[in-house]
């Protein structure tokens, strides 16, 4: 009998008023809850993008990058926090860091703190300019400093938003590209000495100095400059006295109009039998004048360079491109490009020269794209359609019988030149495949294999509008009555 009283006594105001105040909180957030609702819901549907790119996990290549790197590197995440990719950005850092301690991390918000950035644009003058802005920045020290837009590491999409009142669209991130150019900016600030590339010119090649939205070349420039950290310089092949230079990593042809001089053709010939590293891009402005002589040096490396046009009615956009989608899969060109396209501009088929008895010492020669099944050669409408190849990869080891000065020799050879033009190199993959067949040819796997975009994904509940007047009856009026009801319980219970 005293232990019941005494429990009823237990059960004084002061528990009945923090009863109440729970319960009353609980009502209130409840309420809260309600209100936030239905400012998401717009009247009319609810989204909730949940992302899984929380845990992030480095590509193998580089891990094993990381594990080999002995210089110290610092990393400034110059960064609007508001920014969306900044989460992603700092924990993708964060990997790099603990793989190797040497990677030093430290995060400035040039919005929030204005003195912190102004100092840090002391030491890196280019922070200055007014479009400075989401910048991550890599110093290996004695002025190698390489900076990587953060801007540009998320590829969205246009995606159409239900709204019962107009159309609206809006931005979906698809794929987060950040391990790729942080990856290249290591090796970047890391590298001893940089490669260099060489566009020849005298022909009517593209001009990698060219703002020209169809025949200039300077976003193809500012591409190797910026994110692939190779130097680039016109050459000029006319003058005898100056060969290919000795310091010549990639000698790019890109769309001459007019044909190469004899001299030309030969020291060119002589740069790919030393295990020179080529890159030519072929022009349907060409043809008008006939070959431009790199065709029979390609013959003698197995490749075929046609003058025919090439022309697919079902993958185009209008009556000159051809949307190129289907890659060679096992060649580290194209393989991280599987499942996009190459938007291409009146291309000329190039393949391999298919031989019945190939010579043990020949180089390999492999077809990396093709026009689709429905295609036809310009002219020809009437043939039997049919896919074509349109670029080739070329490789060979040592010549048998000469000392090669430069190694293997790579080629990619392309049957169009105006795909990389300042117009048409930010269409579709084309930036990618610039990177990669370069990447390629300089023999820098890292950049290449096994580091490809992360695909973001986003599950969205959608709602109705009869939906949601169900969901918030269940929150306004069921919730907070089951918290009373279980409330009014405890408290009868402790009365009785």
């Amino acid at each position: 009998m005293a232990e019941a009283t005494e429990s009823k006594a237990s059960f004084n105001p002061y528990r009945k008023w923090a009863t109440g105040l729970n319960v009353g909180l609980i009502v209130g957030v409840v309420f809260a809850v309600v209100v936030m609702v239905n400012y998401l819901s717009n009247d009319y549907f609810l989204r909730l993008p949940l992302s899984t790119q929380r845990k992030v996990k480095l590509f193998p290549r580089t891990v094993k990058l990381l594990q080999t790197l002995t210089n110290s590197v610092k990393v400034t995440v110059y960064y609007d926090k508001d920014e969306p990719s900044y989460s992603a950005i700092v924990e993708l850092l964060n990997e790099y860091r603990t793989a190797n301690p040497r990677i030093a991390m430290r995060i400035v918000d040039y919005k929030r703190d204005p003195g912190a950035a102004q100092l840090l644009a002391t030491n890196y003058t280019f922070l200055n300019a007014t479009n400075a802005k989401n910048i991550i920045i890599f110093d290996g020290g004695e002025n190698r400093i390489k900076k990587v837009d953060g801007n540009i590491l998320t590829k969205y999409t246009l995606e159409l938003v239900r709204n019962e009142k107009e159309r609206e669209y809006r931005r979906k991130p698809i794929f987060f590209e950040g391990e790729r150019a942080f990856t290249s900016a290591i090796i970047g600030v890391t590298s001893p000495k940089p490669f260099r590339a060489y566009f020849l010119k005298g022909h009517g090649e593209h001009d990698i100095e060219s703002s020209d939205d169809q025949v200039g070349y300077i976003k193809f420039a500012t591409l190797l400059r910026g994110e692939n950290y190779i130097e680039t310089e016109s050459l000029s092949l006319l003058d005898t006295n100056h060969p290919v230079p000795v310091d010549c990593n990639l000698l790019v042809v890109a769309g001459p109009i007019t044909p190469l001089e004899p001299t030309e053709l030969a020291e060119i010939d002589r740069y790919l039998t030393q295990g020179g590293r080529f890159l030519v891009l072929f022009s349907v402005r060409s043809l008008k004048n006939g070959d431009t002589g790199l065709e029979k040096i390609l013959a003698k490396w197995g490749v075929s360079v046609t003058n025919d046009i090439v022309h697919d009615p079902e993958r185009r956009r209008g009556e000159q491109d051809v949307i190129v989608q289907d890659f060679s899969p096992t060649h580290p060109i194209m393989n991280p490009l599987l499942g996009f396209a190459v938007h291409m501009i009146l291309p000329r088929s190039v393949g391999k020269i298919r031989s019945h008895a190939p010579a043990a010492d020949a180089p390999t020669v492999d077809e990396l794209a093709y026009s689709g099944p429905k295609s036809y050669l310009e002219g020809e409408q009437r043939s039997l359609p049919r896919a074509y190849p349109l670029m080739v990869a070329v490789e060979k080891g040592n010549v048998k019988g000469v000392i090669t000065e430069r190694g293997t020799t790579r080629m990619v050879v392309v049957g169009d030149s105006i795909f990389l033009g300042n117009q048409m190199i930010d269409s579709a993959a084309n930036r990618d495949f610039a990177g990669f067949a370069v990447n390629w040819l300089l023999d820098r796997p890292q950049l290449v294999e096994g580091i490809g975009a992360r695909p973001i994904n986003e599950y969205t509940l959608v709602m109705t509008n009869s939906q949601l007047h169900s969901a918030q009856w269940i929150l306004l009026g069921g919730m907070p009555g089951a918290i009373l009801m279980l409330g009014g319980m405890v408290w009868l219970r402790r009365r009785s």
